[in-house]
This record gives structure tokens, C-alpha cells and sequence, in this order.
């Protein structure tokens, strides 16, 4: 068993692979905001793809523990898939209804609303957990601002996005729950193929066209399937087993720095002087979190990630 407050080899590894993630993840604004298609269709054909990808490995290798998998645990991954789908549902129209700092700013209160929830649900969580939280989020308004207007438009798309990241929270959460007894493959598999479909059948009720695009959308929205889903998102549900659901979506705030900084390489949209000292608060917090997540005894972990 790890000292409390001591990293493992495995945990390091898992810190390396969340770093990794959140990379992944941060390509997914640039990309949306070159690819010329709706953002619901986006958001669809890029779980819509990921399940495509995962559908030989899962079905081959993974088709015992599919069917294996109990009605409780296939109802939780469908839950965290559809909160996913619930997260995209309600962020990307907000962005047109609200400031994009006022949506990026309330969308990222993930972490915080994953604290709530864990400390509802009987989980005391050391004082630098929360500490750490209020550190990192601080980060993100330092660079986003919150920009809160009282018009109904607005304040209806603030509303979007805060739900958007409540959603974001069980979604991290559920998974946390579910890795515990399944692989990655198989919980995401389920999870993606749930997030897809509620997604197509928004798609077709709001009217968001979901083909008709040109090569140069098809591609980006490849390359948005394998970095913020892939290496993104399946990364995530990957690390959460081990790291939890507070060190995880916390880590997620970094997603907003870093959408700035690639901006700045690829479109040639430089950041806000803000960026870098706001890189820096995240990154404290976050390391505040890790650190007092680790004093606290680990829940048992099955030996093999299957």
C-alpha cells in the first residue's frame, strides 16, 4: 500500500498521462473554431468517430467484458455518457448567447461543483483540496474574467454554461466510479456510443446539419476525434481511476491556458498577458489538490487495468 502523501510509480505515470490529456483536450477550441460546421455536429461526429475507432478492439477483444458488464454498470456508463452529452448540449450554444469569458468562466466550475458532490456524498476532503480548487479556478477568471451581463440573452447562456459544467461533474465522477471494475475501452466505449446518439438526435431536432461538409472540415474533425478524444477525453477516464475525480477535473482548468497558448502557435492569435500568470495559478492549485488528495488513504484499486 502507498504512503498517504507519497506518489507512486503508477501515480506518476497516471500524472504524465493526465498531462497528456489535458494537451489533448486543449486543441478542441482551436479546431472547433476552424472547422466550418455546426458546434452540436461537431461535438456528435467527434464521439460519433471515436466509437467508430474503438468498435474493433472493443468488440473483438473486449466483447466478453461488454457482455459481461451488469445492468448497474452499463446504466452508469450510459449516465455518464449522456451527462457528456448534456455538457456539449449545453456549452456550445451558450457561446453564442454569452461572452465566450463568461462561458468559458462558468463552464469550468467542474471542479468545484465535483468537490460539492464528493463532500454530499459522505467524502471529507482535506482543507488543501479545497484550497487547491479555489486556487485553480481563480487561475481560469484571471484569464477569462467573468464578463456577466444582465440581459436575458446573456444571462440564459451564463445559465447554459454553468449547467454545462455541473453535467461535466457527474460525468467525471460516474467514470471514477465505473473504472473502478471496468477497463477504459469498455466504459468508453459505452459512454461515447450514448453521447453520440443523444447528440445526432439534437442534431436533427435543432436542424444542425450533420454532413455536406468540405474535405478540409472532415479533416479537422479527425483530428479533433484523436486529440481532445482520444488523448483527451479517453485519456481522462483513464487516469480517474487512479487520481480521482478532484485531481482530474481540476486538472481539466488547464484546458483554457493551454487553447490560448496553441492559438498562439497555430492561428497566430497571441495570448492575453494574462496567460502566463494565470498558467501559473492553475498549476498551483492543481498541485495543492494533488497534494492533499494524496494525504488521504487510497481506496483499494484493482491490481490489473484490464
Amino acid at each position: 500500500m502507498s504512503t498517504p502523501g507519497v506518489l507512486s510509480s503508477p501515480a506518476r505515470l497516471d500524472l504524465l498521462l493526465l498531462a497528456v490529456a489535458v494537451s489533448g483536450i486543449s486543441f478542441s477550441a482551436p479546431l472547433i473554431a476552424a472547422t466550418a460546421a455546426p458546434a452540436l455536429a461537431i461535438a456528435f461526429w467527434r464521439n460519433a468517430m471515436a466509437v467508430g475507432a474503438l468498435s474493433p478492439v472493443a468488440l473483438l477483444r473486449h466483447r466478453a467484458e461488454l457482455r459481461g458488464m451488469g445492468g448497474r454498470t452499463l446504466l452508469l456508463s450510459a449516465t455518464s455518457g449522456a451527462l457528456l452529452a448534456v455538457h456539449f448540449g449545453l456549452w456550445l450554444p451558450s457561446l453564442h448567447l454569452t461572452s465566450v469569458a463568461s462561458s468559458t468562466a462558468l463552464v469550468t466550475t467542474t471542479p468545484i461543483w465535483t468537490t460539492l458532490l464528493l463532500r454530499m456524498r459522505g467524502h471529507r476532503l482535506p482543507r488543501l483540496v479545497w484550497a487547491g480548487t479555489a486556487v485553480a479556478f481563480l487561475g481560469v477568471v484571471l484569464l477569462t474574467g467573468i464578463d456577466l451581463s444582465l440581459s436575458p440573452r446573456a444571462l440564459g447562456g451564463d445559465a447554459l454554461a454553468l449547467g454545462g459544467g455541473m453535467a461535466a461533474a457527474g460525468y467525471v465522477l460516474i467514470g471514477s466510479a465505473v473504472r473502478r471494475s471496468v477497463s477504459t475501452t469498455a466504459y468508453t466505449y459505452v459512454c461515447y456510443a450514448t453521447t453520440a446518439a443523444l447528440l445526432l438526435v439534437t442534431c436533427l431536432v435543432s436542424g444542425s446539419a450533420v454532413a455536406g461538409y468540405s474535405g478540409g472540415a472532415w479533416l479537422k474533425l479527425a483530428l479533433l476525434t484523436v486529440a481532445a478524444q482520444f488523448l483527451g477525453h479517453s485519456l481522462l477516464n483513464r487516469v480517474v481511476r487512479c487520481l480521482g475525480p478532484s485531481v482530474t477535473s481540476t486538472a481539466v482548468l488547464l484546458e483554457t491556458p493551454g487553447a490560448a497558448l496553441i492559438a498562439a502557435v497555430w492561428l497566430g492569435q497571441m495570448p492575453q498577458a494574462a496567460a502566463y500568470p494565470a498558467l501559473a495559478v492553475i498549476l498551483a492549485g492543481l498541485a495543492l489538490v494533488i497534494r492533499g488528495d494524496r494525504r488521504r488513504t487510497p481506496p483499494p484499486v484493482p491490481r490489473t487495468e484490464r
